[in-house]
């Protein structure tokens, strides 16, 4: 067998699973995998500006395309726990990324060496498996272990660490004959999905939930069949959203206490059986279970058994990945419409339609307020990029009306950190994205906090032509924090607004503190700063062309007025309106246009 480093092994293993692109930052402990990487010349690297940063483009990567896996490289000590941030959101979001670090050597591990820390015990609670490597030999298999569990059952990310002198070591190893384990997926029955089938169709107004494992499963279109044959209108979750498009006359809404729609909040109340797919029922989806629970009954289909009866205790549940359970939904479905054995569902879906037309559901998003309202920059949003857009973003205020007014037209096109949400997240995830995909349109969306957290990663974009439009809405406030300040009677320590030195009094953005155009362009990329509705879709226009002209990150940048307080509650059937309803089909145009 052929001798060579460890490190030159681990590699090896790498490019036989598919690897082709990783992102990182190299240091001395990890030099050794680095010089194999430099020799072999297989698989691209990114440099971050930060170690979180790689490990957030490495979810964007993975959770860009099926079949991706991401992956992130630091050195040893802070480098690991930079990344922890990471490894929590993609366990959290079942997203498989690889995560290797160096070590300090195994005999200095114990005597408080430079930057040595036990990193495999700090990230066993955010990953499927934490690992340091102590014998050379066992690289090679801990590496393929390591993708057999992130792409087994439930996905999730693994790290791998390796002390200098195992990376170092000389073992022998057979690449040639290496083939990748395979992977294990529970699968439902036909008898558990025909028992599933009896209880949907004894109920009166059954919905389905659809949940980001449907994604991860590549099975939207399946869901959208299965959905069209049983004639069951669809809620997806913000994981889920884009498993069917948001104009299909099935899709019945989100549901939920901020990311939701009225309509969709009111379908669920008006539903009595539940069947979800590839979902959580995180909180912010169902509120309290007495509530969300009430008046129905619930089957649960998830590839993690540890996930059913979590929350609360379904009717019926089964241990399936989403895909597998949906091809056995429809082969049923088909045979049972083919017999006339499936209810009619016409009227039922007409209703859950109906309310996605009514004023009284529709949030009023056509302002013409000078700063801007957030409704109204999401309403030319809408206009200017289509269905074939994909939106990037992480949480806030910017994310939470993001759900209520965007669109989203199919899997992947909305790219979220749905349970963690660290602020910073969405530049090196939008960079992620667009390394895995050079051609797809792609948006991503910030409030001004979120983007000055980890805006650093967009010179990574200039330096590796990794361009994308980035829009802030910029309020100069910690929007989503000083909202829950309100039950406190309080608006402290959120204002992130000041007297920038540099801003002429006469200057609109004067007391909006960064100077985010200066800041954005002393990073190699291009930028535009709109105070009215009208002067957003030229932006667009200018974004695009330079895009193409300089292949770097644009950002735009909407001033918004300080204060505006989003829809949201403590209940599904308590979520408090701070704006306006529709009076007229005038004021929601993009959203009557989704019915037209």
């Amino acid at each position: 067998m052929a001798k060579m480093k460890a490190a030159m092994a681990a590699v090896l293993v790498l490019e036989k699973e598919g690897v082709t692109q990783a992102f990182g930052v190299p240091g001395a402990a990890i030099n050794p995998l680095y010089a194999a990487l430099r020799e072999r010349q297989t698989i691209a690297h990114v440099l971050a500006r930060h170690v979180e940063g790689a490990s957030h483009m490495a979810e964007g990567y993975t959770r860009a395309r099926v079949g991706h896996v991401g992956v992130c490289i630091g050195t040893s000590g802070p480098a690991g726990t930079d990344m922890i941030t990471g490894l929590y959101s993609a366990q959290a979001d079942s997203i498989p990324i690889l995560c290797i670090t160096g070590q300090a050597p195994r005999a200095r591990l114990h005597k408080e060496d430079f930057q040595a820390v036990d990193i495999a015990a700090i990230a066993t609670p955010v990953t499927k498996w934490a690992t340091t490597v102590l014998e050379p030999a066992q690289v090679p298999r801990a590496f393929q272990q390591a993708f057999h569990l992130m792409r087994s059952g439930r996905p999730g990310p693994v790290l791998i660490d390796l002390p200098f002198d195992v990376q170092m070591a000389e073992i022998e190893f057979d690449i040639d004959t290496y083939e990748p384990l395979p992977v294990y997926k529970p699968a439902a029955s036909r008898r558990q999905v025909e028992k599933a089938l009896e209880m949907l169709d004894g109920a009166e107004r059954p919905l389905i939930v659809a949940g980001g494992g449907v994604v991860n499963a590549d099975a939207a279109d399946l869901l959208v069949e299965f959905a069209e044959l049983t004639g069951i209108p669809v809620i997806p979750t913000l994981m889920g959203w884009g498993t069917i498009p948001d104009d299909h006359p099935l899709m019945a809404g989100m549901c939920g206490l901020q990311t939701s729609h009225r309509y969709g909040n009111a379908n669920l109340l008006a539903s009595d059986f539940v069947l979800g797919i590839g979902n959580r029922w995180a909180n912010r989806h169902t509120g309290s279970p007495e509530v969300y629970c009430r008046g129905r009954k619930f089957i649960h289909v998830d590839i993690e058994p540890t996930q059913i009866g979590r929350v609360f205790a379904p009717d019926y549940g089964i241990v399936s990945d989403a895909k597998a359970a949906l091809a056995l939904f429809v082969e049923v479905a088909r045979e049972w419409r083919a017999a006339g054995r499936l209810r009619e569902r016409t009227a039922w879906a007409g209703e859950c339609r109906a309310r996605k037309a009514d004023l009284q559901y529709l949030r009023k998003t056509n302002y013409d307020d000078v700063p801007m309202k957030p409704q109204r920059v999401y309403q030319c949003m809408n206009n200017a990029f289509g269905r074939d857009v994909t939106y990037v973003s992480t949480i806030g205020l910017s994310q939470i009306a993001a759900a209520q007014f965007l669109h989203v037209y199919g899997p992947r096109r909305w790219i979220n950190c749905g349970q963690a949400g660290p602020l910073g997240w969405t530049v090196p995830a939008a960079l992620g994205v667009r390394a895995a995909d050079p051609q797809r349109k792609l948006v991503a969306l910030s409030g001004d906090y979120d983007f000055q957290f980890m805006l650093e990663e967009l010179a990574v974009g200039a330096q590796f032509k990794l361009p994308y439009i980035h829009i802030v809405v910029n309020n100069s406030y910690l929007g989503l924090i000083r909202q829950a300040q309100r039950g406190f009677g309080m608006d402290y320590c959120v204002q992130l607004a000041f007297d920038n030195v540099n801003t002429p009094e006469h200057e609109a953005t004067r007391g909006y503190g960064v100077d985010h155009v200066k800041v954005v362009e002393g990073l190699g990329c291009k930028a535009i700063r709109v105070h009215r509705h009208e002067e957003i879709a030229p932006a667009i226009r200018q974004a695009e062309a330079w895009m193409a002209e300089h292949r770097v990150p644009v950002v735009i940048e909407v001033i918004l007025e300080r204060v505006t307080d989003i829809a949201m509650g403590t209940e599904i059937d308590n979520v408090v309106e701070f704006g306006g309803l529709a009076a007229s089909r005038a004021d929601v145009p993009t959203a009557v246009a989704l019915l037209d």
